[in-house]
């Protein structure tokens, strides 16, 4: 975008929230710099969590955080002409703000708390693990359903929104990193959006530089 200047994009290693945020910034082609943060001051200033993301926009002025929070103020500064999004007020619109809300409130603590207890807990708790295991199913298993009743290829539509594109982190995290030998595949049609969206030249670009930032805080680790 002419005279736009780069959006700060706090970020920290492989967490799977402010990667959301990058595919939107990369799909709307607007300007941005990923920065690694530590949890504490001045950063707590920033976010009062003290989690990723935080984003502080040049352009208006604006230090946001929350990723569900940071998208939609993505999309209703940088989304005009309607690429990743619908009309405001139309019914389309406020589907969108559920799915999105949907993968903020089920899809990510859902899969987060599987990658903890999974890979991070202190102790091997099976029933954690199986309980975790057996939402992020559901979890997909409604997205799968959705798909094939509303006969789309993706969850509003047939077009690609940011509602489709918030859950490809976490996605894309289960089959590689969090359980990849749960069989996801059983849901055909939800495998067949996860690829859809993989495709996407944007998301292509995203994902690569998500692979080097793992990489490197594992690096860094050892």
């Amino acid at each position: 975008m002419v005279n736009t200047k780069p959006i700060t994009v706090w970020s920290l290693g492989g967490s799977p929230n402010p990667w959301k945020a990058i595919i939107v910034l990369e799909e709307l082609e607007v300007p941005y710099e990923v920065k690694r943060v530590a949890m504490t001051e001045p950063y707590i200033s920033l976010n009062p969590n003290g989690r990723v993301p935080a984003i502080e926009d040049p352009n208006t002025g604006l230090t946001l955080w929350e990723s569900g929070a940071i998208v939609e103020y993505l999309i209703e500064t940088y989304d005009k002409s309607g690429k990743l999004s619908y009309p405001h007020g139309s019914p389309e619109s406020h589907q969108c703000r559920a799915w999105s809300y949907f993968q903020c409130s089920g899809q990510g603590p859902y899969f987060g708390q599987l990658g903890w207890f999974g890979s991070h807990h202190a102790e091997k708790l099976p029933s954690a693990i199986e309980r975790y295991k057996k939402e992020v199913t559901r979890v997909n298993g409604v997205i799968d359903a959705h798909l094939g009743k509303q006969g789309t290829e993706y969850v509003v539509g047939d077009k690609c929104t940011y509602a489709d594109l918030m859950f490809v982190p976490y996605a894309r995290c289960m089959n590689t990193i969090i359980a990849p030998d749960l069989d996801t595949t059983v849901h055909k049609r939800y495998t067949e959006w996860t690829e859809r969206m993989y495709a996407r030249p944007a998301v292509k670009k995203v994902l690569q530089a998500w692979d080097e930032a793992i990489a490197l805080t594992t690096q860094e680790a050892h």
